[in-house]
């Protein structure tokens, strides 16, 4: 099956061809370690998961290669603010990503490059740039050399982002304060002179510290070469970021640099960009105080890995019903098959379309609201299956469905948890988020609950209708059995 994807580079939809048959270099952008991630940061590290199962499953040997930045100018600040060191600071929010990031199901990169480790290839590629006459140095505020890049030294500047030169000078007086030892304002450091109090590294320019730009390009060279695959990461990143990229490495080096460029589009509050500067974020792990890491998942491959994704209350109450729904049949599944390890009977149709289905979706530009969509008919039929546990060929069925979701659930990362724990997590989430316990909703319901007991022990069974139609009302699902009455959140698809 081949694998179509949007190039951001060509602007078009295309065949993807590997340099090397059966092999794939993937460089994805991480995160500037300083303080906790929020759900933006965790879409670009979900969706890139995906594409990196999705090769995976395709038979392709995959090099997975995501950094973290560890140095500049956010890390210095607040080190210095918490009275702390840098080194202290990056490492307990490694930390803190690798919490957050499993707790999704991400998959960690085989290679996982710091900026602090790099120096020898950072200084490498910056001497190289200067060799080849597209840097030039300019006296540092504090002593030393700064290192600048010469964008009008390297002429298909602009080619990733579609701007041209002109727009680049024209444009940088609103970006950045104008700096007169710049020859074009446009030019970006490569390398930074120390400040007083700041973490430094020696160089052949003197005490600094590389810019932002030229880390990403080292590290993606060192670990995959000068031409590789795929280069993946927020489209916030296509320009200035990944444009100067481009610009540093094959201003260094003889390779082409990425072939493929794919870039993720925003998570959005109201249509604006979710972002620390914007202060309109919320961490991943607030929002999983309140649902199920397994639900922002979800959420997170609702929409195109391309399009916008509105972050709401409501968008992640939906995932979690059809989330909570699925987990809860899986449940049911393992109860009535656990005496059924194999089953005899052939593939059922509807499994072998949707898994066919399921792979056609992720191979067209990883689409993945189109392959939970492939999913949504073997649910329904699992869930109709279960509706005979004892009949032999509803077994049969069920097992064939229950494989299904099971196959799927390796290249999207969802549904593989233990089906009982998990569906009994999401719902204690629930009722943690909408009736917090010791809270006057939750007195209110206890004394529904307790008054509709009543009315039942008394048969005054339209009593009891009335009151179970109040509870509703508040978003209360009742459950009679053998044990008693159970409540819940009304989540039910």
């Amino acid at each position: 099956m081949s694998l179509r994807l949007t190039n951001t580079l060509t602007r078009q939809k295309e065949r993807f061809v590997p340099l090397h048959a059966g092999k794939v270099s993937l460089y994805v952008c991480g995160v500037t370690v300083y303080d906790y991630c929020h759900v933006g940061h965790a879409r670009v590290c979900v969706v890139f998961d995906v594409v990196q199962r999705t090769l995976r499953r395709l038979g392709y040997d995959v090099t997975y290669v995501r950094n973290f930045t560890d140095v500049d100018d956010k890390i210095i600040a607040r080190a210095h603010l918490n009275g702390e060191s840098c080194e202290a600071l990056t490492s307990r929010f490694i930390d803190a990503f690798y919490e957050d990031m499993d707790r999704l199901d991400c998959q960690r990169p085989q290679v996982e490059p710091r900026v602090t480790t790099h120096m020898d290839e950072i200084r490498t590629m910056i001497a190289e740039i200067i060799a080849r006459g597209h840097a030039y140095l300019a006296p540092g505020e504090f002593g030393g050399q700064d290192v600048y890049f010469d964008v009008r030294s390297f002429a298909e500047y602009g080619a990733l982002s579609g701007r041209a030169q002109e727009d680049n000078q024209d444009g940088a007086s609103d970006r950045v304060q104008h700096d007169d030892r710049k020859r074009n304002q446009a030019d970006f450091a490569l390398w930074k002179s120390a400040k007083p109090g700041e973490p430094f590294w020696t160089s052949p320019w003197g005490n600094g510290r590389p810019g932002w730009h030229i880390e990403c390009s080292a590290m993606s060279c060192k670990h995959l070469g000068t031409t590789f695959d795929i280069h993946c990461g927020g489209k916030d990143l296509v320009f200035p970021h990944h444009e100067n990229e481009i610009a540093q490495a094959r201003a260094a080096n003889d390779g082409q640099f990425a072939k493929h460029w794919l870039h993720n589009g925003f998570v959005t509050i109201d249509s604006e960009k979710m972002s620390k500067s914007l202060g309109n974020f919320f961490s991943i792990r607030d929002v999983l105080k309140r649902y199920h890491p397994q639900v922002l998942r979800y959420f997170l491959l609702t929409a195109h890995y391309l399009q916008q994704l509105n972050f709401s209350d409501k968008a992640l109450d939906d995932a979690n019903r059809r989330v909570l729904y699925v987990y809860e049949k899986l449940a049911l599944a393992d109860q009535v098959l656990v005496n059924l390890p194999q089953a005899r009977s052939p593939t059922p149709a509807v499994c072998l379309e949707a898994r066919a289905e399921l792979m056609e979706a992720l191979s067209d530009d990883f689409n993945t609201p189109r392959a939970l969509a492939a999913l949504s008919e073997p649910i329904a039929a699992l869930a109709k299956a279960l509706e005979k546990p004892k009949d032999q060929p509803s077994q049969e069925r069920a097992w064939h469905l229950r494989a299904l979701i099971q196959e799927a659930s390796e290249v999207l990362g969802l549904f593989h948890l233990d089906p009982a724990k998990t569906a009994a997590d999401i719902l204690q989430l629930a009722k943690d988020r909408l009736f917090p316990a010791g809270s006057e909703q939750e007195a209110e319901v206890e004394r529904l609950v307790q008054a509709r007991n009543d009315a039942r022990a008394a048969t005054d069974f339209a009593e009891a209708d009335v009151l179970r139609g109040k509870l509703t009302a508040l978003g209360v699902e009742i459950r009679d059995s053998r044990e008693g009455t159970q409540w819940r959140p009304l989540l039910s698809e």
